[in-house]
């Protein structure tokens, strides 16, 4: 049979060991989370590339029958 010492020691070491695990669980989301920013970033400036040159090539090109028409 164990002794309300025995349970209250074994409640703590659960509490320091989840204790344990959220402050890792939480560097990891605020590591992730950068990542997604500097990610988000890069697709922003990626896409504001791609319309810039979306619209230089959409004014010269002629729209015209093929050749061989």
């Amino acid at each position: 049979m164990t002794t309300p010492d025995d349970r209250l020691t074994t409640l703590e070491i659960r509490a320091a060991e989840q204790e344990k695990t959220i402050e890792e669980l939480s560097g990891q989301i605020a590591e992730q989370w950068t990542v997604i920013e500097r990610m988000q970033r890069k697709l922003d400036a990626l896409t504001e590339r791609f319309l810039a040159l979306e619209e230089q090539a959409g004014s010269d090109v002629p729209v015209t029958k093929p050749p061989h028409w």
